[in-house]
């Protein structure tokens, strides 16, 4: 680089730095259109300007008798039933829950006697593939293994929570 494209650049750095300065350290200019608080200042005549004790304790016992809906269903609520109508409806128990099926079958495990770890050999329910997991690890990404023993693997659905146990299935010496 030549001694005068050196200078050129230099002027013109200076003059950046020096815009930056004037712009950096320049007084605030004010900002049109701030409302200025008068010296006077009288607060507003109210008659009583305490809480209305007796509104906020009914607010507080208000009990809703209307007719109830699931906001977060996009199915309509059933119909009211008539006024006139009294109707006694019994409260319904939670629907009984639908065991646990796992599209998979538990065959066999292998132990590792150094580290004492032990790895579950699983088949799908069509026999066509087979998946070696160990604890923690994921079955048809659905499926989490919890625990392997010897003869059953316990199982738990990721999205429900659920768990089942599979029991170890032995193959007939023909197979």
């Amino acid at each position: 680089m030549s001694r005068r494209t050196q200078m050129i650049a230099l002027v013109a750095l200076l003059a950046l730095l020096a815009v930056i300065v004037y712009y950096e350290f320049r007084s605030p200019e004010p900002v049109p259109g701030v409302a200025v608080a008068s010296d006077k200042y009288s607060p507003m005549e109210i008659e009583n300007p305490s809480l209305r004790p007796d509104k906020i304790e009914s607010v507080r016992n208000f009990v809703y008798s209307g007719h109830h809906r699931n906001i977060f269903s996009a199915t309509a609520p059933p119909p009211e039933p008539p006024k006139d109508e009294v109707r006694k409806i019994e409260p319904q128990g939670p629907p009984p829950e639908l065991p646990l099926v796992v599209p998979a079958k538990f065959f066999g495990y292998v132990a590792d006697v150094r580290t004492g770890s032990r790895r579950a050999f699983f088949a799908s329910s069509d026999g066509e593939d087979i998946f070696i997991l160990a604890e923690g690890e994921t079955l048809l990404s659905r499926f989490r293994l919890l625990r392997i023993s010897n003869n059953t693997a316990d199982v738990e659905e990721i999205g429900t929570g659920k768990r089942a146990t599979l029991v170890l299935e032995e193959q007939s010496p023909s197979a």
